[in-house]
């Protein structure tokens, strides 16, 4: 090795602590990491928040909001989605630099988790979306996007009255299943339809609809997708394409609309993701919907939300990690966004 290069390295390298001597694209990051002390916070200790986020009471000042809904009570299949806004905001190792975004998204906008839903009632479905629509409404009312975590997949129904409520959106779905079902069993309020009621009501624009990763034996549930003019790609077709072809699909069926991007963990196979309440077999890895959510980038994404993360049926925590890891990455878009709205006002 050059001894001139050495003696350099050792002199920037040797004494340094925490920040020190990290500079360029990495130096805000970091510094935003250490403390004065150079000690970093402990991932496990403390109240946990996503992203160890700070904890704020209300949106207000917020650019982004990060929203827990901890209600499960439109599955079909097995519960338990209350508790992933829990499971997601225990783990430790996401962030806080995205290597492939290149970005720190924390450092580009003023975010903070500021808890759950207050459901009036844990039996009233009913009762729930209403309470949904409304608090995500005061959070709009404040300037803030939201990021939410679920809860199943009905959330998102509210969730967009509130969002969508002034100018219909655009929607990337990465899924299993296109959630555009009917009314059974008396109510057309479940897991199963939030994406028929979404357009119903003129929230989302079906023509600027994706929906990534479909799959499984109940295709014949979905044909309003394909009514509607939604672009659905199933799994197996998205396996023929590539994933960039997948992106430049999705890039193109947006347009220039606001997106709101919707990812239920079921969109990944089970061998990657099974504590959730709706698996099927042949699903997305992780690293495909990785790489699907980072060629959103340069998108104006909105508002997102990662569902159906039911942590009791993976002893390993598997299916959290990951939840968490797709959430972190629509965190990126989302301050990505913010950072270019604010550069451009």
């Amino acid at each position: 090795m050059d001894e001139a290069k050495l003696r350099a390295l050792r002199e920037k390298y040797v004494d340094a602590k925490g920040s020190d001597g990290i500079t360029g694209k990495f130096k805000d990051v970091a510094d935003a990491l250490f403390s004065g002390d150079n000690n970093r916070t402990k991932p496990y200790a403390g109240i946990s928040s996503f992203l160890d986020l700070p904890i704020h009471e209300n949106a207000e000042g917020l650019d982004i909001a990060l929203v827990g809904v901890p209600m499960d009570l439109g599955v079909t299949n097995r519960p338990g989605a209350r508790f992933g806004p829990r499971a997601m905001r225990e783990i430790e190792r996401i962030g806080p630099y995205n290597h492939v975004q290149e970005l720190a998204p924390h450092t580009m906008c003023k975010a903070a988790d500021i808890g759950d839903v207050p459901f009036r009632s844990r039996y009233s479905l009913e009762d729930s979306f209403e309470d949904i629509a409304a608090y995500y409404k005061e959070i709009v009312a404040t300037g803030a996007r939201v990021l939410s975590i679920g809860g199943d997949h009905s959330i998102t129904w509210p969730i967009l009255q509130a969002v969508a409520e002034k100018q219909p959106v655009a929607l990337v779905h990465i899924d299993a299943h296109c959630d555009t079902s009917s009314e059974f069993e008396d109510s057309k309020f479940h897991h199963g339809a939030p994406f028929r009621m979404a357009t119903l009501d003129g929230l989302i624009d079906p023509e600027h609809t994706i929906q990534i990763g479909i799959r499984g034996s109940a295709e014949f549930l979905w044909e309003f997708s394909y009514d509607a003019g939604m672009t659905v790609i199933h799994a197996e077709e998205f396996e023929r394409m590539d994933v960039d072809a997948v992106i430049a699909k999705a890039r193109e069926v947006v347009g220039d609309l606001p997106v709101y991007v919707s990812f239920d963990v079921d969109a990944l196979d089970p061998a990657f993701a099974p504590g959730t309440g709706t698996p099927e077999v042949g699903g997305l890895t992780p690293r495909e919907a990785q790489a699907i959510l980072c060629g959103l980038k340069g998108l104006p994404v909105i508002g997102g939300d990662v569902v159906e993360v039911a942590p009791q049926y993976d002893a390993n925590t598997t299916t959290a990690q990951v939840g968490a890891q797709m959430l972190f990455e629509i965190f990126c878009l989302m301050a990505a966004d913010v950072e270019s709205s604010s550069s451009q006002n």
